[in-house]
Protein backbone atom coordinates (compact mmCIF):
# COMPACT_ATOMS: atom_id res chain seq x y z
CA UNK A 1 0.00 0.00 0.00
CA UNK A 2 2.98 2.07 0.40
CA UNK A 3 4.70 1.40 -2.51
CA UNK A 4 1.18 2.47 -4.00
CA UNK A 5 0.49 5.62 -2.46
CA UNK A 6 4.51 6.83 -3.34
CA UNK A 7 3.91 5.99 -6.98
CA UNK A 8 1.08 7.58 -6.64
CA UNK A 9 2.21 10.71 -5.44
CA UNK A 10 5.25 10.60 -7.94
CA UNK A 11 3.06 10.19 -10.83
CA UNK A 12 0.73 13.18 -9.72
CA UNK A 13 3.99 15.17 -8.85
CA UNK A 14 5.44 14.10 -12.96
CA UNK A 15 1.75 15.76 -14.37
CA UNK A 16 1.91 18.50 -12.08
CA UNK A 17 5.17 19.38 -13.56
CA UNK A 18 4.16 18.51 -17.12
CA UNK A 19 1.24 20.48 -16.53
CA UNK A 20 3.04 23.70 -15.69
CA UNK A 21 5.61 23.20 -18.55
CA UNK A 22 2.63 22.83 -21.02
CA UNK A 23 0.88 26.40 -19.96
CA UNK A 24 4.63 27.93 -20.47
CA UNK A 25 5.23 26.68 -23.41
CA UNK A 26 1.34 26.85 -24.35
CA UNK A 27 0.57 29.69 -26.90
CA UNK A 28 -3.10 30.77 -26.66
CA UNK A 29 -3.30 34.45 -26.84
CA UNK A 30 -5.95 36.95 -27.54
CA UNK A 31 -5.32 40.16 -29.25
CA UNK A 32 -7.22 43.36 -28.92
CA UNK A 33 -8.92 44.27 -32.10
CA UNK A 34 -8.72 48.07 -31.89
CA UNK A 35 -11.76 50.26 -33.69
CA UNK A 36 -9.45 51.64 -36.29
CA UNK A 37 -8.41 50.46 -39.47
CA UNK A 38 -4.91 50.48 -38.93
CA UNK A 39 -4.87 48.99 -35.38
CA UNK A 40 -7.78 46.16 -36.84
CA UNK A 41 -5.30 45.30 -39.96
CA UNK A 42 -2.58 44.93 -37.42
CA UNK A 43 -4.58 42.46 -34.96
CA UNK A 44 -5.48 40.40 -38.39
CA UNK A 45 -1.98 40.16 -39.27
CA UNK A 46 -1.06 39.13 -35.71
CA UNK A 47 -3.17 36.33 -35.82
CA UNK A 48 -2.50 34.81 -39.13
CA UNK A 49 1.80 35.31 -38.64
CA UNK A 50 1.28 33.62 -35.15
CA UNK A 51 -1.28 30.92 -35.99
CA UNK A 52 0.46 29.97 -39.34
CA UNK A 53 4.31 31.19 -38.50
CA UNK A 54 4.47 29.55 -34.58
CA UNK A 55 1.22 27.14 -34.13
CA UNK A 56 -0.54 29.77 -31.94
CA UNK A 57 -4.23 30.04 -30.71
CA UNK A 58 -4.67 33.65 -31.85
CA UNK A 59 -8.32 34.85 -31.10
CA UNK A 60 -9.24 38.56 -31.32
CA UNK A 61 -11.49 40.60 -29.27
CA UNK A 62 -12.93 43.88 -29.40
CA UNK A 63 -10.95 47.07 -28.05
CA UNK A 64 -10.78 50.62 -27.40
CA UNK A 65 -7.57 52.40 -25.97
CA UNK A 66 -7.91 52.69 -22.69
CA UNK A 67 -10.32 49.85 -21.90
CA UNK A 68 -7.98 47.47 -23.47
CA UNK A 69 -5.32 49.17 -21.39
CA UNK A 70 -7.18 48.69 -18.18
CA UNK A 71 -7.78 44.84 -18.95
CA UNK A 72 -4.26 44.25 -19.49
CA UNK A 73 -2.78 45.60 -16.90
CA UNK A 74 -5.56 44.53 -14.07
CA UNK A 75 -6.54 41.57 -15.10
CA UNK A 76 -3.64 40.60 -17.70
CA UNK A 77 -5.88 40.34 -20.76
CA UNK A 78 -5.63 40.29 -23.39
CA UNK A 79 -2.41 39.31 -24.09
CA UNK A 80 -1.31 41.80 -26.86
CA UNK A 81 -2.33 45.30 -28.20
CA UNK A 82 -1.06 45.53 -31.55
CA UNK A 83 -1.47 49.45 -31.79
CA UNK A 84 -1.30 52.10 -28.60
CA UNK A 85 -1.31 55.50 -29.04
CA UNK A 86 1.14 56.06 -25.80
CA UNK A 87 1.55 59.93 -25.78
CA UNK A 88 -2.11 60.88 -24.54
CA UNK A 89 -1.16 58.45 -21.30
CA UNK A 90 2.61 57.75 -21.14
CA UNK A 91 2.93 58.03 -16.92
CA UNK A 92 0.34 55.26 -16.49
CA UNK A 93 2.08 52.78 -19.24
CA UNK A 94 5.27 54.11 -18.16
CA UNK A 95 4.46 52.79 -14.59
CA UNK A 96 2.78 49.72 -15.87
CA UNK A 97 5.75 48.23 -17.65
CA UNK A 98 8.65 49.87 -14.57
CA UNK A 99 5.84 47.28 -12.49
CA UNK A 100 6.24 44.41 -15.23
CA UNK A 101 2.40 44.61 -15.10
CA UNK A 102 2.88 45.07 -19.18
CA UNK A 103 5.99 45.50 -21.33
CA UNK A 104 6.58 47.50 -24.31
CA UNK A 105 6.88 45.66 -27.49
CA UNK A 106 8.13 47.17 -31.12
CA UNK A 107 7.41 50.56 -31.98
CA UNK A 108 4.81 49.38 -34.40
CA UNK A 109 4.16 52.65 -36.54
CA UNK A 110 8.12 53.26 -37.32
CA UNK A 111 7.64 57.19 -38.39
CA UNK A 112 4.77 57.26 -35.22
CA UNK A 113 1.62 58.97 -35.91
CA UNK A 114 1.31 62.29 -37.51
CA UNK A 115 -0.61 64.81 -36.81
CA UNK A 116 -0.74 68.74 -38.13
CA UNK A 117 -1.38 70.84 -40.90
CA UNK A 118 -1.22 69.68 -44.44
CA UNK A 119 -1.61 70.66 -48.05
CA UNK A 120 -2.20 68.53 -51.36
CA UNK A 121 1.20 67.67 -52.73
CA UNK A 122 0.30 69.53 -56.25
CA UNK A 123 0.45 73.11 -54.18
CA UNK A 124 3.56 71.93 -52.82
CA UNK A 125 5.06 72.13 -56.38
CA UNK A 126 3.03 74.59 -57.05
CA UNK A 127 4.47 76.87 -54.44
CA UNK A 128 7.72 75.99 -53.33
CA UNK A 129 7.89 79.12 -51.27
CA UNK A 130 4.78 77.46 -48.78
CA UNK A 131 7.01 75.34 -46.33
CA UNK A 132 5.94 76.23 -43.11
CA UNK A 133 3.04 76.93 -41.29
CA UNK A 134 3.80 80.64 -41.14
CA UNK A 135 4.46 80.75 -44.74
CA UNK A 136 0.92 79.38 -45.61
CA UNK A 137 -0.85 81.81 -43.13
CA UNK A 138 1.11 84.93 -44.86
CA UNK A 139 -0.63 83.78 -47.90
CA UNK A 140 -4.56 83.53 -47.30
CA UNK A 141 -4.94 84.28 -51.37
CA UNK A 142 -3.39 81.21 -52.14
CA UNK A 143 -6.57 79.29 -49.96
CA UNK A 144 -9.86 81.22 -50.72
CA UNK A 145 -13.15 80.51 -49.28
CA UNK A 146 -15.96 78.86 -50.99
CA UNK A 147 -18.23 80.86 -48.99
CA UNK A 148 -16.02 84.32 -49.23
CA UNK A 149 -13.33 84.14 -51.59
CA UNK A 150 -11.86 87.21 -49.88
CA UNK A 151 -11.05 85.24 -47.05
CA UNK A 152 -8.65 82.17 -46.89
CA UNK A 153 -10.19 78.88 -45.48
CA UNK A 154 -8.38 76.64 -43.14
CA UNK A 155 -10.61 72.81 -42.40
CA UNK A 156 -10.34 72.57 -38.95
CA UNK A 157 -9.98 69.29 -36.92
CA UNK A 158 -13.80 67.20 -37.02
CA UNK A 159 -16.14 68.65 -34.41
CA UNK A 160 -16.07 67.07 -30.93
CA UNK A 161 -12.30 65.45 -30.89
CA UNK A 162 -9.40 67.30 -29.13
CA UNK A 163 -7.12 68.32 -31.75
CA UNK A 164 -10.26 70.80 -32.49
CA UNK A 165 -9.20 72.37 -29.52
CA UNK A 166 -5.41 72.61 -30.55
CA UNK A 167 -5.68 73.72 -33.86
CA UNK A 168 -8.23 76.72 -32.95
CA UNK A 169 -5.54 77.35 -30.83
CA UNK A 170 -2.83 77.30 -33.39
CA UNK A 171 -5.08 79.20 -35.52
CA UNK A 172 -5.58 81.96 -33.04
CA UNK A 173 -1.28 81.93 -32.56
CA UNK A 174 -0.32 82.32 -35.58
CA UNK A 175 -2.92 85.31 -35.84
CA UNK A 176 -4.42 83.96 -38.54
CA UNK A 177 -7.72 85.34 -38.54
CA UNK A 178 -5.92 88.54 -38.15
CA UNK A 179 -4.20 87.78 -41.66
CA UNK A 180 -7.55 87.20 -43.66
CA UNK A 181 -8.32 83.22 -42.54
CA UNK A 182 -11.54 81.67 -41.66
CA UNK A 183 -12.01 78.34 -39.39
CA UNK A 184 -14.02 76.06 -41.54
CA UNK A 185 -16.09 73.26 -39.24
CA UNK A 186 -16.06 70.19 -41.49
CA UNK A 187 -18.54 68.42 -38.78
CA UNK A 188 -17.02 65.63 -39.22
CA UNK A 189 -14.70 63.01 -40.02
CA UNK A 190 -16.18 62.25 -43.39
CA UNK A 191 -16.89 65.50 -43.63
CA UNK A 192 -12.86 66.42 -43.73
CA UNK A 193 -12.07 63.31 -45.36
CA UNK A 194 -14.89 64.25 -48.42
CA UNK A 195 -13.23 68.22 -48.21
CA UNK A 196 -9.80 66.91 -49.34
CA UNK A 197 -11.17 64.38 -51.96
CA UNK A 198 -13.36 67.32 -53.42
CA UNK A 199 -10.19 70.04 -53.89
CA UNK A 200 -8.07 66.81 -55.52
CA UNK A 201 -10.77 66.35 -57.71
CA UNK A 202 -10.79 69.75 -58.96
CA UNK A 203 -7.19 70.67 -58.09
CA UNK A 204 -8.11 72.97 -55.70
CA UNK A 205 -6.43 74.96 -52.90
CA UNK A 206 -6.97 73.03 -49.59
CA UNK A 207 -5.03 73.94 -46.32
CA UNK A 208 -6.19 72.47 -42.75
CA UNK A 209 -5.36 69.68 -39.96
CA UNK A 210 -4.87 66.39 -40.86
CA UNK A 211 -3.32 62.77 -39.32
CA UNK A 212 -1.62 60.05 -40.84
CA UNK A 213 -1.87 57.02 -41.13
CA UNK A 214 -5.14 56.77 -42.99
CA UNK A 215 -6.80 55.93 -46.50
CA UNK A 216 -6.83 59.11 -47.43
CA UNK A 217 -3.43 59.91 -47.53
CA UNK A 218 -3.11 56.74 -49.40
CA UNK A 219 -5.51 58.03 -51.94
CA UNK A 220 -4.04 61.87 -52.18
CA UNK A 221 -0.99 62.78 -51.15
CA UNK A 222 -0.53 65.77 -49.12
CA UNK A 223 2.44 67.46 -48.10
CA UNK A 224 2.86 68.40 -43.84
CA UNK A 225 4.01 71.64 -43.09
CA UNK A 226 6.71 72.27 -40.33
CA UNK A 227 5.49 74.47 -37.41
CA UNK A 228 8.22 76.84 -37.34
CA UNK A 229 8.76 75.92 -33.83
CA UNK A 230 10.06 73.20 -31.52
CA UNK A 231 7.51 71.40 -29.53
CA UNK A 232 6.60 73.07 -25.95
CA UNK A 233 5.37 70.43 -23.83
CA UNK A 234 4.72 72.72 -20.76
CA UNK A 235 2.57 75.34 -23.19
CA UNK A 236 0.98 71.63 -25.01
CA UNK A 237 -0.29 71.15 -21.51
CA UNK A 238 -1.34 74.42 -20.06
CA UNK A 239 -2.41 75.74 -22.88
CA UNK A 240 -2.34 74.67 -26.64
CA UNK A 241 -4.60 71.04 -25.80
CA UNK A 242 -6.93 73.39 -23.54
CA UNK A 243 -10.30 74.82 -24.61
CA UNK A 244 -10.69 78.76 -24.69
CA UNK A 245 -6.80 79.37 -23.52
CA UNK A 246 -6.80 83.11 -23.47
CA UNK A 247 -2.94 83.64 -24.88
CA UNK A 248 -1.76 80.67 -27.04
CA UNK A 249 1.89 80.57 -28.28
CA UNK A 250 3.07 79.08 -31.07
CA UNK A 251 3.42 75.53 -30.81
CA UNK A 252 4.07 72.20 -32.78
CA UNK A 253 2.64 68.62 -32.92
CA UNK A 254 5.41 65.99 -31.42
CA UNK A 255 5.52 62.74 -32.70
CA UNK A 256 2.73 60.36 -31.36
CA UNK A 257 4.53 57.49 -30.65
CA UNK A 258 3.06 54.16 -31.00
CA UNK A 259 3.48 51.49 -30.00
CA UNK A 260 2.80 47.52 -29.22
CA UNK A 261 1.76 46.42 -25.68
CA UNK A 262 1.98 42.80 -24.38
CA UNK A 263 1.19 41.06 -21.10
CA UNK A 264 3.90 39.02 -18.98
CA UNK A 265 2.33 35.96 -20.36
CA UNK A 266 4.28 37.40 -23.99
CA UNK A 267 7.71 38.27 -22.21
CA UNK A 268 7.94 34.59 -20.83
CA UNK A 269 7.36 33.10 -24.02
CA UNK A 270 10.71 31.00 -25.73
CA UNK A 271 9.18 30.05 -28.97
CA UNK A 272 9.77 33.58 -31.15
CA UNK A 273 6.73 35.36 -30.41
CA UNK A 274 8.00 37.43 -28.04
CA UNK A 275 10.83 38.34 -30.72
CA UNK A 276 8.08 38.68 -33.78
CA UNK A 277 5.99 41.47 -31.55
CA UNK A 278 9.26 43.31 -30.38
CA UNK A 279 10.42 43.53 -33.99
CA UNK A 280 7.58 44.11 -36.49
CA UNK A 281 7.43 47.71 -37.69
CA UNK A 282 5.90 49.43 -40.67
CA UNK A 283 5.83 52.89 -41.72
CA UNK A 284 3.14 55.31 -42.33
CA UNK A 285 3.10 55.09 -46.15
CA UNK A 286 2.89 51.04 -46.33
CA UNK A 287 -0.44 52.06 -44.12
CA UNK A 288 -1.90 54.81 -45.64
CA UNK A 289 -1.47 52.95 -49.12
CA UNK A 290 -2.60 49.12 -47.07
CA UNK A 291 -5.86 51.35 -46.03
CA UNK A 292 -6.47 53.40 -49.06
CA UNK A 293 -6.40 50.07 -51.12
CA UNK A 294 -9.00 48.45 -47.82
CA UNK A 295 -11.15 51.55 -47.96
CA UNK A 296 -11.26 51.23 -52.18
CA UNK A 297 -12.44 47.66 -51.98
CA UNK A 298 -14.58 47.42 -49.16
CA UNK A 299 -12.37 44.88 -47.21
CA UNK A 300 -12.31 43.67 -44.02
CA UNK A 301 -9.08 43.96 -41.75
CA UNK A 302 -8.47 40.07 -42.31
CA UNK A 303 -8.88 40.25 -46.04
CA UNK A 304 -6.47 43.27 -45.58
CA UNK A 305 -4.34 41.31 -43.87
CA UNK A 306 -4.08 38.29 -46.11
CA UNK A 307 -3.82 41.04 -49.49
CA UNK A 308 -0.95 42.76 -47.38
CA UNK A 309 0.84 39.69 -46.71
CA UNK A 310 0.49 38.14 -50.64
CA UNK A 311 2.32 41.15 -51.51
CA UNK A 312 4.20 42.50 -49.39
CA UNK A 313 6.64 39.59 -48.55
CA UNK A 314 10.04 42.00 -48.54
CA UNK A 315 8.24 43.58 -45.37
CA UNK A 316 6.85 40.93 -43.07
CA UNK A 317 9.42 38.17 -43.94
CA UNK A 318 11.96 40.69 -41.81
CA UNK A 319 9.70 40.29 -38.72
CA UNK A 320 9.62 36.59 -38.92
CA UNK A 321 12.14 33.41 -38.42
CA UNK A 322 13.22 31.72 -41.56
CA UNK A 323 11.19 28.93 -40.48
CA UNK A 324 8.10 30.66 -39.69
CA UNK A 325 8.63 33.03 -43.12
CA UNK A 326 8.34 29.39 -44.83
CA UNK A 327 5.49 27.96 -42.98
CA UNK A 328 3.23 31.43 -43.41
CA UNK A 329 4.07 31.59 -47.51
CA UNK A 330 2.74 27.70 -47.53
CA UNK A 331 -0.47 28.77 -45.86
CA UNK A 332 -1.26 32.18 -48.43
Amino acid sequence: MKTLLASSLFAATLLGFSSNAQAQDSCDLTISNMNWASAEVMASIDKIILEEGYGCTANLVPGDTMPTFASMTEKEEPDVAPEMWVNQFREQIDKAAEEKRVAFGAEVLSDGGEEGFWIPEYMAKEHPEIKTVADAFDHPELFPSKEDPSKGAFYNCPAGWGCQITSANLFKAYGAGDKGFVLVDTGSAAGLDGSIANAYEKKEPWFGYYWAPTAILGKYPMVKLDFDVKHDPQEWQNCTTVADCADPKKNAWTKSEVYTIVTPKVEKMTNGVKEYLNTRSWGNDTVNKLLAWKEDNQATGEDTAYYFLENNEDIWSKWVSPEAAEKIKDSL
